[in-house]
């Protein structure tokens, strides 16, 4: 056991909340054996909260093909090395610690969404799920009935809440390293949920955190990132068997065959097994005819999507015409567009200058600044 150095407070150089405030307060904390949410519980500590690690189990034990190489991922025999890094980062601290099993609800609510949206042939982002329902659902719901008594549920994403004085509604406000931003993942957070959250390291910078974890003794300071739901190839989750349908190109020419249109998203060039005069992409995808269709560069550019299943934060709701930026990729940046009521709850995005490869099945966040006003998952592109 590594145990935590003597520090000044001073030389940490952040703010410390008054202690004496804080003492009566406890927060439960979600560590995932990672740098972020071992400083995170770190600071809370420092800050005067009684802290109590909580990790959820979601690894189910399936036996998985071995990715050589593969980086660090959330779900898969990954999980028990997290998990004993994480037990080992509550010893030093001296906080409680415990771990939940929340693998049945995890493959109900994450693992077969997942499928079934491939299925479906749209392209679905688990880890917004997962974060929805499990990490800031599932998880403090279990530790609240084993009976931790708690106020506020913790991790470690790069992220800010706020409350808005005027409205009282909380905001989701983007992390101060733009770069590590990760308020794209948590954007279905409801009102309840957030009014409830606290986000440590927001205010920080990636490198801030880590130098954090250095000083404090965190032994986790330069440990890899974990950077999926699953490190090896996403069929290996799929479970289906090949379907065989035809490959169009926009010309209405059938060029070939595919084995299942789930092997397939929007923007994809590769894998494509067919020979032509230019590169060629995935334009659509017909889950009714099982056709999968293709084109060049230029034909991925589109402006307009119709997105449902909103969850709105920054505003009540869409009453008329906004603009905004939208991201509709973790990794892309937002962009300008304005979004508008379209009918029956549904929100109608259209970009100033079209953007490539806009996916059903993936979530489009809409941003005011650096306010999250809300997001839903993009349903059909009409245009």
């Amino acid at each position: 056991m590594i145990h935590l150095n003597k520090l000044y407070l001073c030389s940490l150089n952040f703010q410390v909340k008054n202690p004496v405030l804080n003492k009566d307060k406890t927060i439960l904390i979600g560590l995932s054996g990672g740098v972020d949410s071992s400083v995170a519980a770190y600071i809370l500590q420092q800050e005067g909260y009684r802290v109590i690690g909580v990790t959820m189990a979601i690894w189910d034990g399936k036996k998985l093909p071995v990715t050589p190489g593969g980086k660090h991922a959330c779900y898969g025999p990954d999980e028990e090395e997290e998990i004993r890094e994480a037990r080992d980062i509550a010893g030093i601290l001296r906080i409680p610690y415990e771990v939940f099993n929340c693998s049945g609800e995890y493959n109900k609510a994450v693992l077969d969404y997942f499928r079934n949206e491939y299925y479906a042939g749209r392209t679905p982002n688990p880890c917004v799920q997962c974060n929805q329902h499990i990490k800031f659902g599932l998880l403090p719901a279990m530790a609240e009935k084993k009976g931790y008594a708690y106020d506020y549920f913790a991790t470690g994403h790069y992220a800010r809440v706020e409350q808005d004085a005027s409205t009282g509604r909380y905001l989701l406000k983007k992390g101060v390293d733009r770069k590590k931003d990760q308020t794209y993942f948590i954007y279905r957070l409801t009102q309840q949920q957030l009014a409830k959250t606290m986000l440590p390291i927001g205010i920080y910078t990636k490198t801030r955190i880590k130098e954090i974890a250095r000083e404090a003794g965190l032994p986790v300071y330069d440990k890899e990132e974990s950077q999926d739901f699953y490190s090896g190839n996403y069929k290996d989750l799929l479970e289906h068997e090949p379907l065989q349908g035809k490959v169009v190109h926009t010309s209405g020419k059938v060029i070939g065959t595919h084995q299942g249109i789930w092997n397939y998203t929007i923007g994809q060039r590769r894998g494509m097994g067919i020979a032509w005069s230019e590169p060629l992409y995935v334009i659509r995808i017909e889950k009714e005819t099982n056709t999968v269709v293709v084109g060049s560069r230029e034909e991925t550019f589109k402006t307009s999507f119709l997105i449902n299943d909103l969850n709105w934060i920054g505003i009540e709701g869409l009453s008329s015409p906004m603009d905004v930026s939208i991201k509709i990729r973790s990794a892309q940046k937002e962009k300008d567009a304005f979004i508008e009521p379209y009918e029956d709850g549904v929100v109608k995005a259209t970009y100033f200058h079209p953007n490539d490869s806009i996916t059903p099945g993936q979530s489009a966040v809409f941003y005011d600044g650096d306010v999250v006003l809300g997001g839903g998952i993009i349903n059909d592109v009409t245009g």
